[in-house]
């Protein structure tokens, strides 16, 4: 048996039919829209209609698309007007917030602030607002369920609190559009940053961020965009103003193709429940250390397994079982500090819609028999 558990990093299996539209796209003839006229359908504009309804905003302009949530936070955090500010984040973060954000404190441009986090990987509110009442901040940048634990943090009271106190909001959604229900009527964030290949099930290389209308970000990257090529700069309308050269069209069709999938076929977020809950209780079952989490949380579990080096683990679980997971850090360092799995990090179980309760047992078995050869 092989058993897909790495869907936290890249989901699969993918949507029916998905790999045969990125195909039929590759075939057509090249006809970008708004740069040569007539052809095919506009899939930039169909795939951001697509995503401002999923997020409840109605301007679909407001969407930005890019290659994934990294470039999504790098245009963004780099783009926004950052000097001489206080920003605060938190311990939960992956490096794609951390790392540009450390770029702009190595550069002196920002004070940096970190709330950590509970040993289940969720930001304690009274830590937060504590923090923001101190600093004073103009940016605050939380990530809505961590890619370690699961676990789901409050956003709409933790953004509330930083509105109150003048901030611009970023929620990374990576590991929650697709998941969870984001209504931004609701959440009012400033910028949600996503990507479309984990949750959403659409392909590798397509992601980005919807911004609101009051906040400016100066373009990172500037070149072409097929319209107001007469003008030095990027052009101010959006999404042109941040969207320079040429799409991954292919990738953004295989999105919309996800996208609409996805809402003909709604998720059934108690089965992947009730196999996330199995899949937990048979790992304590067998007395492996798992990071236990109480509320709200995605469909993960990570755990270590005393005495064992959790990268061995991983690889007799490939080539052994035929279980792919993830182990180490997560791309998420400072977590592990707070959920006591530092230095090597975690090994990682993230379940799909797809899962089977026979793969769960499969790999509940595989993991005792490893805890058997341990003892």
């Amino acid at each position: 048996m092989s058993v897909y558990l790495n869907n936290a990093a890249t989901s699969f299996p993918k949507v029916p039919g998905l790999g045969k539209e990125v195909a039929a796209f590759l075939e057509k003839t090249p006809k970008h829209p708004g740069r040569t006229g007539g052809g095919n359908e506009d899939v930039l504009n169909l795939c951001r209609s697509e995503l401002a309804d999923l997020i409840r905003e109605e301007d679909p302009s407001d969407i930005v698309l890019c290659k994934n949530s990294t470039e999504a936070l790098n245009i963004v955090i780099h783009g926004l007007e950052l000097n001489g500010v206080t920003v605060v984040t938190t311990a939960m973060e992956h490096n794609s917030v951390l790392r540009p954000l450390y770029i702009l404190q190595k550069k002196g441009k920002i004070k940096l602030e970190i709330v950590p986090c509970d040993k289940e990987g969720r930001v304690l509110a009274r830590k937060w607002e504590k923090k923001i009442a101190e600093v004073s901040p103009k940016l605050v940048v939380l990530n809505h369920a961590s890619n370690v634990t699961g676990a789901v943090n409050n956003a709409k009271q933790l953004l509330s609190y930083a509105k109150k106190h003048g901030c611009i909001t970023i929620l990374d959604a990576s590991q929650s559009l697709g998941l969870i229900d984001i209504n931004n009527k609701k959440l009012e964030s400033d910028v949600i940053v996503f990507t479309g290949h984990k949750y959403l099930l659409g392909p590798t290389g397509t992601g980005g961020f919807y911004v609101n209308k009051k906040i400016n970000i100066d373009p990172v990257f500037v070149g072409g965009t097929g319209v107001r090529s007469d003008l030095r700069e990027m052009p101010p309308e959006m999404p042109f103003k941040l969207e320079a050269g040429t799409h991954i069209l292919p990738m953004i069709a295989g999105l919309l193709h996800s996208l609409k999938w996805n809402k003909e076929n709604p998720i059934h977020l108690s089965e992947m429940e009730i196999l996330t809950n199995k899949l937990e209780r048979g790992l304590l079952e067998k007395k492996v250390k798992v990071i236990k989490v109480n509320g709200e949380r995605t469909f993960m579990v990570s755990f270590v397994i005393p005495e064992k080096n959790l990268n061995e683990v991983g690889f007799v679980l490939e080539r052994g079982y035929d279980i792919i997971c993830r182990t180490g850090l997560h791309c998420a360092p400072l977590i592990h500090q707070c959920i006591g799995t530092v230095p090597e990090g975690s090994i990682r179980f993230s379940i799909s819609r797809f899962t089977t309760r026979e793969e769960i047992d499969y790999t509940i078995n595989a993991v005792g028999e490893l805890m058997y050869e341990t003892n």
